[in-house]
C-alpha cells in the first residue's frame, strides 16, 4: 500500500517549522540551521554531504528513514527557492546539479514551468494544483511507492489539514524561535485520528511518530 509520509521534519519547541524572514542567504530565516542540527550531525548526514563519520544511535536511525520505499516528494514554493525564484529562468533549487530526492518532485506554485531534469535522477515538475490533485499526480509518478511530503511548513500543514497524510515523523529540538511559521497552526484535534509515539534522544531532540489509525507497516 502506497504511503503518504512526512519524515524528518524539524519544529522547535514553541510549534514554528521555520524562522522569520526567508531569503536566498536564511532558507530558514532567522532560525538558521538550528532546527536541523541533529541530522546533520547524524552519520546519515554527514553521508548526504558527501561527508563521513557522526553520530549513529536513535538520530541515524530515524535519519534514515528519509528515503525509504519513497518514489517521489511534494515540496511548496518556499522549499525550492527563496521568495521571487519564479522570476529567475536559471532557478533550479538549492542543492545544485545533483540533488538529494532521486525521484520526481512535484513543486506546488502559482508560476508553473517546464520541468527540470537534474543529475541523480531528480526531476523538478512544477504544478498548480490542490494537495489532493498533487497527491495523485505524485502517486502515479511514484509507481506503487510512498510519496514524501517535504515541506515547507504550510505545505505539510495543508496536507495534514486536508486528511492527505498517513505517517509523520516530526522532531522536536529543544529551541525556542518565537516567531515564523507554526506548523500546528488550525489543527486542533489533529491527535484523535492518528497513533503517537514519542522517543527521547541523548541529543536532546523528541522524534515523535504519527500513525494514523488503521493503517499497518
Amino acid at each position: 500500500m502506497s504511503l503518504t509520509r512526512v519524515q524528518n521534519f524539524s519544529i522547535s519547541l514553541d510549534g514554528f517549522g521555520t524562522g522569520d524572514g526567508q531569503s536566498l542567504d536564511t532558507p530558514f530565516g532567522h532560525a538558521g540551521h538550528r532546527l536541523h542540527q541533529w541530522m546533520f550531525a547524524s552519520r546519515w548526514g554527514r553521508a548526504m554531504f558527501g561527508g563521513t563519520g557522526g553520530t549513529g544511535g536513535v538520530d541515524d536511525a530515524f535519519a534514515r528513514q528519509h528515503d525509504v520505499g519513497i518514489g517521489a516528494e511534494i515540496m511548496g514554493a518556499g522549499k525550492f527557492g527563496p521568495p521571487g525564484w519564479y522570476d529567475d529562468p536559471q532557478w533550479k533549487g538549492w542543492w545544485g546539479e545533483h540533488p538529494p530526492f532521486h525521484t520526481p518532485v512535484f513543486v506546488l506554485t502559482h508560476h508553473p514551468r517546464p520541468s527540470i531534469d537534474m543529475e541523480g535522477g531528480t526531476t523538478f515538475r512544477f504544478v498548480d494544483a490542490s494537495p489532493a490533485e498533487a497527491l495523485e499526480a505524485a502517486r502515479e509518478a511514484a509507481g506503487g511507492l510512498d510519496v514524501r511530503i517535504g515541506g515547507g511548513v504550510t505545505v505539510v500543514r495543508d496536507f495534514l489539514a486536508a486528511g492527505l497524510v498517513d505517517h509523520m515523523h516530526v522532531v522536536v529540538v529543544p529551541i525556542l524561535l518565537g516567531r515564523g511559521v507554526l506548523l500546528w497552526e488550525g489543527l486542533e484535534s489533529l491527535e484523535e485520528n492518528y497513533a503517537i509515539e514519542a522517543t527521547s534522544s541523548p541529543s536532546g531532540v523528541t522524534h515523535m511518530t504519527f500513525t494514523r489509525t488503521g493503517i499497518t507497516s
